[in-house]
Parts: structure tokens; sequence; C-alpha cells
């Protein structure tokens, strides 16, 4: 089993107010394609109350940086309380939603992805021994790569909410 090393714990983004739950996904789906990362949606659950609509979504995308390293990004997705509402824009109608979004990241840098030094006691030993003295530098580096895409993520969300935040209310 490969090691998985947790680089960034339960970084988290709430929001309260106007949203197009499509577009927010769409936000998060495109940005992963731009940057080269493969997708996996790992859950993706909707339900209907009184309360409104919620959708929880667990995304869990990944890369392959090199042949022994693989970072991962989990990123669980609460939209809670959706609400539809009509708003006017340039004298136009607009449908929307209103409710909360809470998101949490959690990065991951994973050693040894095709599992080739970790099927024997010996070379699983030799493996830890060398990522702790020879390759330090190289986990570093998957770690600084990782946490960069992971705040450039979180400021395009936090961009894009921050736009229907101003935009809509009026």
């Amino acid at each position: 089993m490969p090691e998985r090393y947790l680089v960034v714990d339960h970084l988290k983004l709430s929001y309260e107010g106007l949203l197009n739950p499509t577009e927010l996904f769409n936000v998060i789906s495109s940005w992963f394609f731009e940057k080269g990362w493969d997708w996996y949606e790992k859950l993706n659950r909707e339900q209907i109350t009184p309360a409104g609509k919620n959708i929880h979504i667990v995304l869990e995308p990944w890369k392959s940086v090199s042949d022994f390293y693989k970072i991962i990004m989990k990123i669980q997705l609460n939209m809670e309380e959706l609400k539809e509402v009509e708003v006017q824009q340039n004298k136009e109608a607009v449908r929307l939603h209103h409710g909360q979004v809470h998101i949490t990241f959690d990065a991951y840098v994973l050693v040894d992805r095709h599992e080739e030094w970790t099927k024997k006691p010996l070379w699983w030993f030799l493996t830890v021994l060398s990522q702790k003295f020879f390759f330090k530098s190289n986990f570093e580096k998957m770690e600084a790569w990782v946490t960069s895409d992971l705040d450039d993520l979180h400021q395009k969300i936090k961009n894009y909410l921050n736009v229907f935040k101003y935009t809509y209310q009026g």
C-alpha cells in the first residue's frame, strides 16, 4: 500500500447567499481540467427537504507528477437549504438559489504510486530511508505543488462567490 501524507488538513470555506450550484460545480471542474488534473467524483448526493435542497459532493481529483509521486485533493462540498429565487438583474429575471455553502479542502502526497517499493519489507524500509535522507527535496517540491494548487483553487472559488455576493444584491 502506498504511503499517503496529509499536507493540508481541513481548509474551510463557508458562504451564505445567492449562488448558482451548477456554475459553482463548473468553476471547480473547469479549474481541474485547465490544470491537467484527473477527475474523480467519489460522491454526489442530493436530498430534498422542507427547508430546501441539500447537496453533498465529495471530489478526489489527482495528478501523477512523476513515476513515484501522485498529488491528491479531497474536496467536500456541502450546499444546504438551497431555495430557488428569482432576482432582477439589468431588468431581466434571473433564477438563482439562496442557501449555505460549506467547502472543506484536504491535500495529500502519495508516495510510491505504483506500489513497486512497498511489496517487500526490505524495499519499504529502503524507501522510507531514501525519502527521509536522500529525496527529501523532491517530497518538499510535491508538498509545495499541491499546496500552491489548493490555494489557487480556494482563491478562485472565493472570487466566484464574492461576485455573486455583490452583483445580485440590490
